[in-house]
């Protein structure tokens, strides 16, 4: 496993690679993505003996991160196998919500998958916690987070993946938008993505 670390600069540089959200957040998401596929992946392969097949290749991130790696991950599928998203920032949008927008899709990740080519290799798991967060835009009784992800996954599922098979969805009770949620749901993921450990 390897992780990149993120610093202040984290918002400007996760996002989406081709647009910024709509206060200018994400602005370097291009240049960010292209550091991981063009300079980071090629000096793990070169330093560190790692596979060379996709299929032993996953991306994963959290929230913000999380929307970052589904879409470094989805654009460039030829290099991963699989994604992983833990209370994935799916809100990212090219405009302010307005409430008589009831399909909302401003969001900027709903367009990247519609108009994107489709993989079918690729799986996804999904995770969000029912205290991700607080805010219910849209006043259905459902959190944010768990409906943008949902939207994600209805998205996906138009594109031809299957749910359940193509993708994994859980949602953690009174899990929170925090590392320890993440820590105590990862090895699952972990399975998910790689298998059982071999003893």
């Amino acid at each position: 496993y390897v992780g990149l670390e993120c610093n202040e600069n984290r918002m400007h540089e996760y996002g989406t690679a081709s647009t910024a959200d709509f206060k200018g957040r994400g602005g370097r998401a291009l240049e960010y993505s292209k550091f991981v596929i063009d300079e980071f992946i090629p000096f793990l392969k070169k330093e560190f003996k790692v596979s060379s097949d996709k299929n032993d290749w996953v991306y994963c991130g959290m929230s913000l991160g999380g929307l970052s790696a589904f879409d470094i991950a989805y654009r460039h599928s030829n290099l991963f196998n699989k994604i992983g998203v833990f209370s994935g920032s799916f809100w990212w949008r090219k405009k302010a919500y307005v409430k008589k927008d009831i399909a909302d899709r401003s969001r900027i990740l709903l367009d990247v998958i519609k108009n994107g080519k489709s993989a079918p290799h690729l799986k996804f798991w999904f995770q969000t916690g029912t205290e991700d967060e607080q805010a219910d835009r849209n006043n259905n009784g459902v959190i944010d987070s768990i409906d943008d992800t949902l939207d994600v996954i209805k998205e996906l599922r138009a594109k031809g993946y299957s749910y359940p098979g193509d993708i994994k969805y859980v949602e953690i009770k009174d899990g929170r938008h925090d590392l320890p949620t993440w820590e105590k749901i990862f090895p699952e993921f972990v399975e998910w993505a790689f298998g059982k450990p071999r003893v």
